[in-house]
């Protein structure tokens, strides 16, 4: 004897669940979405100032290089020019 398959019932979502959303209090997230928009910003502004720093050091090791530094930096073939 075989057995009838009977479609597997689908647990119903209760349309009265509660959501930890709906718990808080509307101050509280606005609050949190405002320290987690500041914490962004600061950490957009920390890298640009990271950023600047690391142009503004190579810039100076740039400017700082010996006249050996930028003859073996050349590309050219200096021995041609003897």
């Amino acid at each position: 004897m075989k057995k009838k398959n009977q479609p597997k019932s689908k647990p119903k979502k209760d349309d009265g669940a509660v959501t930890l959303k709906d718990m808080m209090n509307p101050d509280v997230i606005r609050k949190l979405k405002e320290q987690q928009d500041q914490l962004q910003a600061e950490a957009e502004k920390k890298r640009e100032l990271e950023e600047q720093r690391k142009r503004e050091e190579r810039r100076l090791k740039e400017k700082n290089k010996s006249f050996e530094e930028l003859l073996n930096e050349s590309g050219m073939n200096w021995k041609e020019f003897k």
